[in-house]
């Protein structure tokens, strides 16, 4: 079930790579200043979010170069998605807007000494010498002034390629970044418009006036710090493996909750017991708060719902708060109901408040202490993009994690080398910690 250790964990290659380029848009786009939503410019948002696609060679496509059709593909996008090609800068009370200046996203053409074959049965996070795959944005960087997307498209000794991204995720959130990526996959493979045109109406998400905190957002509390509990990123120790969940392990999670709750989904079951294995390992102090943040997609909760191609961010990620000895002495479906019903708490009126407090308490970060937060993009479909070499083996996030804060995690589909298809889960633990949470993990699945 654990995917962590392949055989390409200790694989080294050398990737060649050319002087870093911009790609503007392909012909002249409007050069305005474009805000922002409230919901958009938080601090939990403003860092770059990695992720990598890897294809396999195509006979159809043996006479095309993957960087040339990629890079050509990506100046067309952005004409209709030209704010990416611009600037962030920041105004007053530290409000985000975006300089649409069409100075174009950072592209890099690279060749790497290594065959798909060489990774081994299973690709997934951690990619070994992903450094070398994907130029690096420093955690403490500023946001502002720099490009909003980084691209490299590195080439395969056997004919295959790496594409590897990092996107502002002040910019958009999942849904709208794979629209982009879809958009981009499209006009690759010949497409002249988007099948699903962007639309920017950052104003539906804005603060009112005057603004008014109407729900309990325990996402947003201030929590004193305590030496246990809390991981921090500057962990020498901090190890990334990543988890597979298919058919038999769902099976065996759903077999350890009371049948009132088997009506709850696969993200459901998945996120309780990480939350609860994750906790049981750092060994929190049992009278302590424990967070589960889930990021609930709120585009269908508004009358009306927000428009087909708004990409901007859209989500909300209410607190499950437990204290960490109940999470950990109940059953197991204690957990799966907390997860269950906090979905429930994101509703129009939510997101307006969430943007109001915003305002109000100048753009704070999350609750960081002992909080877990999950973000599930198996709807994405990211390994049926194409670009006109078939679906990608890989597609994802390159790693866990969100910034300077590694307690998040992604539940994407996948296949594993078995050819069963599942949920593939990384994970940032401290190397003693995740040596507990495998065996707290392995202990549920066998029960």
């Amino acid at each position: 079930m654990a995917s962590s250790s392949s055989s390409s964990s200790s694989l080294n290659f050398t990737v060649r790579r050319c002087e870093p380029e911009l790609v503007p848009p392909a012909i002249p786009t409007p050069h305005e200043v474009k805000l922002l939503s409230d919901i958009d410019d938080q601090d939990g948002l403003r860092f770059h979010i990695p992720l990598i696609q890897i294809y396999r060679k195509h006979a159809s496509t043996a006479e095309k170069d993957p960087v040339q059709v990629i890079r050509q593909a990506l100046s067309q996008t952005l004409v209709f998605y030209y704010p990416f090609a611009g600037r962030l800068r920041e105004g007053p009370h530290r409000k985000l807007m975006v300089d649409c200046n069409g100075e174009g996203v950072m592209f890099i053409e690279a060749d790497a000494d290594v065959t798909l074959d060489e990774f081994g049965d299973s690709l997934h996070p951690p990619f070994p010498c992903f450094h070398e795959l994907l130029y690096h944005v420093p955690v403490s960087q500023q946001v502002t002034n720099i490009p909003l997307l980084l691209v490299q498209v590195t080439r395969l000794r056997c004919g295959g390629f790496i594409l590897a991204f990092s996107f502002n995720h002040t910019m958009c959130d999942g849904t709208g970044f794979s629209q982009f990526v879809n958009t981009w996959a499209e006009i690759a493979r010949g497409a002249t418009k988007p099948s699903n045109p962007p639309v920017w109406r950052r104003e539906l998400l804005m603060a009112r006036d005057p603004p008014r905190i109407t729900c309990n957002h325990r996402e947003y509390e201030h929590v004193p710090d305590t030496v246990k509990g809390t991981v921090a990123s500057n962990d020498h120790d901090m190890v990334l493996r990543s988890f597979f969940f298919g058919p038999s392990q769902i099976a065996a999670l759903r077999g350890l909750i009371p049948p009132h709750l088997h009506h709850c989904s696969t993200f459901d079951l998945i996120t309780a017991c990480f939350w609860r294995c994750r906790t049981k390992a750092l060994q929190i102090e049992a009278e302590e708060d424990v967070r589960m943040m889930v990021i609930v997609n709120a585009r269908a909760k508004f009358n009306p719902p927000l428009p087909v191609g708004y990409y901007g961010n859209a989500f909300a990620y209410p607190a499950a708060v437990t204290t960490a000895g109940k999470l950990r002495e109940n059953p197991f479906g204690y957990a799966v109901n907390l997860i269950n019903k906090v979905k429930g708490e994101v509703t129009e009126e939510y997101m307006h408040s969430v943007a109001d407090l915003m305002v109000s308490k100048g753009r704070c970060l999350f609750t960081t202490t002992r909080s877990f937060i999950v973000s599930d993009l198996r709807r994405f479909s990211l390994r049926e993009i194409d670009f006109g070499w078939g679906n990608a083996l890989y597609g994802g996030v390159a790693k866990a994690g969100a910034g300077a804060f590694p307690a998040v995690i992604f539940l994407m589909s996948h296949e594993n080398a078995n050819g069963e298809e599942g949920a593939l889960i990384p994970i940032w633990l401290p190397a003693k910690a995740m040596e507990k949470f495998e065996h707290e993990l392995y202990d549920m699945l066998r029960k």
